[in-house]
């Protein structure tokens, strides 16, 4: 934690941003708050602002949008993230990806562990690298322990694409951006991912391109 005087330009900030009751600018990769460990959450924020924020991250999510958001990615460098996806897709996408609905949840202090030896490799993306998708392998299933925003312990066992969301997340928290565990020869733009790649799974993009799966 934090010195005293810290933890109050940090509130302050917070507030700065919140001023304006709109969605927050989402921070692009390149600034170094992205690539910094965030500081755990200890009450750095007072209650009533750190509900404010919670509910400016999730309408900032909404507005991107997207299915999660860390506070790294609107210039905070503290442990908090929002998960939220309705997951409208087709039921061969849903089988594929295991995609299911994930109802909104604030992760404080998450971290996460492999819950059994399975990977699956999906192409994702960020909102904070705009345009791009990549195909990253990552844990068929986790363990996340964390808080909530009022102090109740999680520790659940997230699979499919809720356990990519949660990673993903927790990583931002950890200054790792996905790109760092993408298969560099799946890089894609979006117009390519809408022309080429949009199959449920990647298995026809790593024949063409040249990479493997797990």
């Amino acid at each position: 934690m934090g010195t005293a005087r810290e933890d109050r330009r940090l509130a302050e900030r917070v507030e700065e941003l919140l001023a304006d009751d709109v969605p927050l600018p989402i921070v692009a990769a390149g600034d170094p708050v992205l690539r910094r460990a965030a500081e755990p959450f200890d009450g750095q924020l007072e209650p009533a602002l750190l509900t404010r924020f919670v509910a400016a991250l999730r309408r900032t999510m909404h507005a991107a949008p997207g299915v999660g958001l860390a506070a790294p990615q609107v210039g905070v460098g503290l442990r908090i993230a929002v998960i939220e996806d309705p997951a409208p897709v087709p039921e061969e996408v849903r089988l594929a990806r295991g995609r299911v609905p994930q109802p909104f949840r604030v992760l404080v202090n998450p971290s996460y562990e492999g819950a059994g030896p399975a990977r699956a490799a999906f192409y994702e993306g960020c909102l904070s690298v705009p345009g791009w998708q990549a195909v990253v392998a990552r844990h068929a299933e986790v363990r996340l322990t964390a808080w909530d925003e009022a102090g109740r312990a999680v520790d659940e066992v997230f699979a499919g694409w809720p356990a990519r969301i949660a990673q993903h997340e927790t990583d931002h928290l950890d200054g790792t951006l996905y790109l760092d565990r993408a298969e560099p020869r799946s890089l894609a733009s979006n117009q390519a991912m809408a022309e080429l790649w949009a199959q449920p799974t990647p298995e026809r993009a790593a024949a063409e391109l040249g990479f493997e799966l797990p």
